[in-house]
């Protein structure tokens, strides 16, 4: 795809620095950002340490890439939308009592209406996850009934195609798409214990990859002029089939289709948890791409793409009768756009950056009893710019560098997070990270972790200092790690 202006594709660049601008006041943690239409690429963004070539982490838009494969499964005759899933698990689902996991069909698993819910499968530590999703059933429900979101399910999916074709998932999906339309060797997926591929979350790839994979999906399932992908299997999986829940409001409450989410406008979304994106408008030929780690804030998916309809898809500039859609260039308003997206950065703790209380405090340890974290000691040093936690749990002694209103790179010091295998503990590895803090009062210290690897995670810790002792608030919105970074603790300086 080529790279053009805004104007040229028929957006104002004012209009981006706005949408942008909303996102920025929210203090969102965004990663990275292209806008295209049709097959040119009208903005594209990233913040350091995050560049065009990353490979990143694509959560739930993983399950949009599966409904791909299944589509060519079907394609190939490897698979009926109506067969059951007991079909292709026989052995497996002699393991259930419940007779709803075995009668599933492929198209309602598809749906997300099936009799499983959904709930996190980390805690079984399972050595095959495709047998623990049919062992370990504790509700049931009609199947075909209801929405009912299902991560695992979308996993089994994944791992019927990897059965079927005999062939792992990106393999497969190389030799009928990937390789078509261009996306990177560098896109991989994850494993699940059992030796499958992690197909509900664990798809990492270049945003350009996701890019690809979203035009080819508004295309249609064509490619270059060819026919790719059955086209009524493409048009089903991105239409409505099926209500989301009642409650939910908002751009998750328009419905689903094939492990794809329909979104304002007759669009359909790509949409992975701490807001991976990929949003396709139809009728305005408009793809947006968003990569950032917004876990545990609730509002940010809507902020992102509610505002993104307001600001900008809804304001596009639609075909004349010629067919040009496109603005007069504007290179004002494109430089504005441009020195103030060069000037961002990756979402930081802000605050004051010193407190009178760090005289008192600095290279000061304090101790603590037993508490949640297993933290026994702790203490800051500050300079200027950054600080260090330097602390002691059951691992042994830490150190964790930050920046003071600002973001330090480097490594999170608890060791033994999972990397290619996910729940799988493994020595000597370490997550890189951002961190950073800022006085929120005199005597009130926020520190601000973003792990920031093949695994997002989110880590807050507010310190109060009174009298010699330090109050420990630790909060974590992280997948399968972190858990020791949860609770709260007073330690007494010593």
């Amino acid at each position: 795809m080529v790279k053009t202006t805004p104007e040229h594709g028929g957006i104002h660049s004012a209009h981006i620095k706005e949408w942008i601008e909303g996102i920025e006041n929210a203090k969102l943690s965004t990663h990275d950002i292209i806008i295209a239409r049709g097959d040119e690429i009208l903005f594209e963004n990233y913040r350091p340490p995050f560049h065009a070539d990353f490979a990143h982490r694509m959560y739930s838009v993983t399950k949009s890439i599966v409904a791909i494969a299944v589509g060519f499964a079907i394609q190939d005759g490897l698979v009926s939308l109506d067969d059951p899933i007991d079909k292709y698990f026989p052995d497996e689902v002699k393991e259930t009592k419940d007779p709803n996991m075995g009668v599933q069909t492929i198209r309602q698993m598809l749906m997300m209406s099936t009799p499983k819910r959904g709930r996190s499968w980390f805690i079984a530590r399972s050595d095959d996850r495709v047998r623990q999703y049919f062992r370990d059933t504790v509700t049931t429900a009609p199947c075909g009934s209801a929405f009912m979101y299902d991560s695992s399910g979308s996993f089994v999916l994944g791992a019927m195609v990897e059965r079927l074709t005999k062939k792992k998932l990106i393999e497969y999906l190389r030799e009928k798409l990937f390789d078509r339309i261009g996306v990177s060797k560098e896109a991989r997926f994850l494993f699940c214990p059992g030796g499958h591929s992690w197909g509900d979350s664990a798809l990492v790839a270049k945003p350009r990859d996701l890019l690809l994979v979203a035009r080819f999906m508004l295309n249609g399932g064509s490619w270059e002029g060819e026919q790719l992908l059955d086209p009524e299997y493409v048009k089903a999986a991105t239409s409505k089939q099926i209500d989301t829940l009642s409650e939910r409001k908002g751009f998750t409450g328009q419905g689903y289709g094939y492990q794809i989410w329909m979104c304002y406008d007759g669009s359909f979304l790509f949409n992975g948890m701490g807001c991976q994106f990929a949003l396709c408008i139809p009728k305005s030929d408009i793809i947006l791409i968003y990569n950032g780690d917004n876990q545990g804030i609730d509002y940010a998916g809507e902020l992102i793409i509610g505002s993104f309809f307001e600001k900008i898809a809804r304001r596009a500039k639609m075909p004349d009768e010629s067919g040009s859609y496109s603005l007069p260039e504007n290179p004002e308003a494109q430089k504005e756009l441009s020195d103030y997206v060069s000037s961002l950065v990756l979402a930081y703790e802000d605050g004051e950056k010193h407190a009178t209380i760090e005289k008192e405090i600095n290279g000061r340890w304090y101790a603590f009893g037993e508490n949640p974290m297993g933290i026994k000691k702790l203490r800051f040093l500050f300079s200027e710019d950054n600080g260090k936690l330097e602390y002691t749990n059951a691992q042994g002694d830490k150190v964790l560098n930050f920046g003071l209103c600002k973001n330090e790179f480097g490594l999170f010091p608890e060791e033994g997070y999972s990397r290619e295998v996910g729940s799988v503990f493994c020595p000597g590895n370490y997550y890189k990270c951002a961190a950073s803090a800022a006085w929120k009062s005199d005597s009130h210290l926020l520190l601000n972790v973003q792990i920031i690897d093949d695994y997002f995670g989110r880590l807050w810790a507010d310190f109060v200092f009174d009298s010699g002792t330090v109050s420990v608030k630790m909060r974590k919105v992280a997948e399968d790690f972190l858990f020791t970074y949860e609770g709260e603790a007073v330690g007494t300086m010593v």
